[in-house]
């Protein structure tokens, strides 16, 4: 049993990983922006806290052996908040002594051969392509950072499946623009790198099995 606290808990990765780690027994500190707004998030902690302030990501983060990091702010511009998070999140939860993080990636920046991300392949949709940049900015702050944080970027292979239900597993795959996952089994394979890590430093794509 671990002490979770999940940034973006108001959101649908979020919510279905605050779920998934309620289900297996996990405490859970969810952060969201305005905890008045989620009262359907009952049973655990809810607190407001910002994924781009490395002081508000320590303080909250202290005593918990994990994050999860599935938040976004639809105000702010992209290429600043993915960075900014991710500069915050390893500051953050490095002084506050949590060891793994496993935060939301995007399917544009997975890799379909090396160095040719799927947003360089042809026919990527470039009207996407500055959000995808913006994922890679964050992505790149991870990579580049000297920290002991056993961070790991988990997205969907290629989309989330808005409707289906469930099937109760998932594969690990390159990017693939057809692949889709549901939620709940997304957040599978979020919890599995928690409870049993086996990926560590690099990114996953994530698709119904």
């Amino acid at each position: 049993m671990y002490r979770i606290i999940i940034f973006g808990a108001g959101g649908r990765a979020g919510r279905a990983a605050v779920a998934e780690a309620v289900r297996r027994g996990h405490h859970v500190t969810a952060v969201v922006r305005k905890p008045g707004a989620y009262p359907d998030l009952t049973g655990l902690r809810v607190v407001a806290g910002d994924a781009t302030d490395a002081d508000s990501v320590a303080e909250l983060a202290a005593g918990h052996d994990a994050a999860v990091m599935a938040a976004y702010d639809a105000g702010a511009r992209p290429d600043a908040f993915f960075a900014a998070a991710a500069h915050a999140l390893v500051e953050g939860l490095a002084r506050a002594g949590v060891g793994r993080l496993i935060t939301l990636g995007l399917a544009a920046t997975l890799e379909l051969a090396p160095g040719t991300p799927l947003m360089d392949a042809p026919g990527f949709p470039q009207e996407y392509r500055p959000f995808a940049l913006a994922h890679a900015a964050g992505s790149a702050v991870y990579r580049a950072a000297d920290t002991v944080l056993d961070w790991l970027i988990v997205g969907p292979a290629g989309d989330f499946d808005h409707t289906a239900a469930p099937i109760g597993r998932y594969a690990v795959t390159a990017g693939d623009v057809a692949a889709r996952v549901t939620h709940a089994d997304f957040a599978r394979a979020l919890l599995d790198e928690i409870d049993t890590p086996r990926h560590h430093r690099t990114q996953l794509g994530i698709a119904g099995a």
